[in-house]
């Protein structure tokens, strides 16, 4: 799957975006990103984890963790 990363303004209005965007054909999903509100993105990770368990994706959860794992023990060292 291939991403695509949209910086906006603060005051676009991102729901009208999202809306416009999902037109597009070959367009799968919009996931609005608030890196103002970190409490958000944690239930963002949560809600991807829970949709990995259902299809069964337990590899790619295992290796999400262990890249947290990874990336914060680099930053203790």
């Amino acid at each position: 799957m291939k991403y695509l990363k949209i910086t906006i303004e603060e005051n676009a209005d991102a729901e009208k975006l999202k809306e416009v965007l999902l037109q597009i054909k070959g367009v799968d999903g919009i996931e609005i990103i608030d890196d103002e509100n970190p409490e958000s993105e944690l239930k963002k990770a949560f809600n991807k984890t829970k949709e990995q368990f259902k299809k069964g994706d337990y590899e790619t959860v295992v290796n999400d963790i262990f890249d947290i794992l990874t990336k914060n023990n680099s930053k203790n060292n």
